[in-house]
C-alpha cells in the first residue's frame, strides 16, 4: 500500500487508543471502489467508544468526500478528543453546516396506495376522454370535408403520404423480408420432422398475411412515424404556433389531426401489402433452401391455402391501426407543454401507447373474427 493511499492507522497513548487516519483522503482517492471498501471496514472495525481519540493531523489531503466520510462515521458529532489543524477544521465545519439528516421513510398505508391508484385512473380517464373528443372531432370534421372537399388541406394530406407512407418502404420491406426468412428457417426444422414440409406454405401465408404483416407494419409505422406527429405538433406548442392558429381562427382538427390520419389510414393498407410481401418473398427464398420448395410451387399453392378473407381482414386492421396510431400522436403532441422536457415524455409515451394499442386491437381482432378466412 503506497503512503497515499488512504487508511487508519491505529496508537496506545496514555489517554488510550487514538485513531490515526492517513494518506489522501480525496475524491480521486476515494472514488475508487477497493479502496473505499478497504477504508470502510478500518473504520467498520473501530470500537464503537465515544471516547475514542482522532488526530487528522498525519492527512496528506482532505477534501469534502473523505471530510463526509468521517462526519458520517462519528455520527454527526464532533468527538470528544480530536486534533487537526485549522483547514481541516474548516473543511469539517463547511461539511456539518451542509449535512441534513435523511427524514424516515413514511410507513406503507393502505390509504396512500388506494390514492395512488385512484390518481393513475384519474389520468387514464382523462386521457381516454382527450382521445374520445380528438376522434369525435375527426369525424365531425371528415363531414366538413365530404359537404366542401375543396376547401380540404389536400396539400398537407399529400405531404404526409409521402412522409410517412413512401419514406417508410426501405425500411419495412427490409424488417418484413428478414422476418420471412427467419421464421421459413425456424418452421422448416419442425416440418421436416414429420415429413410435412409443403404446409410451409400454409403457415407463412396464414401467419404473415393475417397477423405478423399488418402488425409488424404497424409497429414500424407507431415507432417511426407516431413519434414524428408527436414531436412536429409538440414542437408547435413549444413555439407557441398552436396559440397563433387558435387566435387566427384556424381548427387544430381539421388542419393538424384530419391529414394525419386521413394519411396514415391511406397509407398503412398499402405498407401492409408492402411488408407481407417482402416477408413472403424472403420466407419463400428460405424455403428454397433449406427444403427445396420451389417458388413455381410456391405461387401455385398460396392462393390456395390463405382465404380472400384473410387478406380483407389485414387491409382492414391496417386502416385502424393507421388511424389509432395518427391519433395518438396528435394527442401528445397536443398535451406536450411548453418545455423541452414535456416534449420528450410525450415523445416517449406516444411510441409506446400506440405499439401498446396496435397490440390490443389486434387481439381483439383475433378474437372477433377468428372464423374469417377459414
Amino acid at each position: 500500500m503506497s503512503d497515499s493511499s488512504p487508511r487508519i492507522d491505529r496508537a496506545d497513548t496514555p489517554t488510550g487508543l487514538c485513531a490515526l487516519p492517513r494518506g489522501r483522503w480525496g475524491a480521486a482517492e476515494l472514488g475508487t471502489r477497493a479502496q473505499w471498501l478497504a477504508l470502510s471496514a478500518q473504520l467498520g472495525a473501530l470500537p464503537a467508544d465515544a471516547g475514542l481519540a482522532w488526530d487528522l493531523r498525519g492527512l496528506q489531503w482532505l477534501d469534502h468526500v473523505g471530510a463526509q466520510l468521517l462526519w458520517n462515521h462519528w455520527g454527526q458529532a464532533w468527538p470528544q478528543r480530536l486534533e487537526l489543524d485549522p483547514g481541516q477544521r474548516a473543511m469539517l465545519e463547511r461539511v456539518a453546516g451542509f449535512t441534513t439528516v435523511a427524514p424516515p421513510p413514511e410507513p406503507w398505508r393502505l390509504a396512500d396506495q388506494v390514492d395512488r391508484l385512484g390518481v393513475l385512473v384519474l389520468h387514464g380517464l382523462d386521457h381516454a376522454r382527450h382521445l374520445l373528443v380528438l376522434v369525435g372531432q375527426m369525424l365531425l370534421d371528415s363531414l366538413r370535408l365530404v359537404r366542401a372537399p375543396r376547401r380540404a388541406p389536400w396539400r398537407d394530406v399529400s405531404g404526409h403520404l409521402y412522409r410517412m407512407g413512401a419514406t417508410a418502404l426501405p425500411i419495412t420491406a427490409l424488417v418484413g423480408f428478414l422476418i420471412g426468412v427467419v421464421l421459413a428457417y425456424l418452421m422448416s426444422l419442425q416440418l421436416r420432422q414429420f415429413g410435412a414440409e409443403t404446409f410451409i406454405v400454409n403457415i407463412l401465408g396464414i401467419s404473415l398475411i393475417r397477423e405478423l404483416g399488418p402488425m409488424l407494419a404497424a409497429i414500424l409505422v407507431a415507432g417511426r412515424s407516431g413519434s414524428a406527429i408527436t414531436a412536429q405538433i409538440g414542437v408547435m406548442r413549444v413555439t407557441e404556433e398552436l396559440d397563433a392558429m387558435r387566435v387566427m381562427g384556424i381548427p387544430h382538427g381539421f388542419r393538424l389531426v384530419l391529414p394525419r390520419a386521413l394519411a396514415l389510414a391511406l397509407a398503412m393498407p398499402l405498407i401492409s401489402v408492402w411488408t407481407t410481401l417482402a416477408a413472403l418473398a424472403g420466407g419463400m427464398l428460405a424455403a428454397d433452401l433449406a427444403m427445396g420448395i420451389s417458388p413455381a410451387y410456391f405461387f401455385h399453392a398460396l392462393p390456395a391455402a390463405v382465404g380472400f378473407g384473410n387478406l380483407t381482414l389485414a387491409l382492414s386492421k391496417s386502416v385502424v391501426f393507421g388511424t389509432l396510431i395518427a391519433l395518438i400522436g396528435c394527442h401528445w403532441g397536443l398535451r406536450v407543454k411548453p418545455n423541452t422536457q414535456s416534449l420528450g415524455e410525450g415523445t416517449t409515451a406516444s411510441v409506446v401507447t400506440s405499439i401498446t394499442m396496435v397490440i390490443i386491437v389486434d387481439a381483439l381482432f383475433a378474437v372477433a373474427f377468428k372464423n374469417v378466412g377459414f
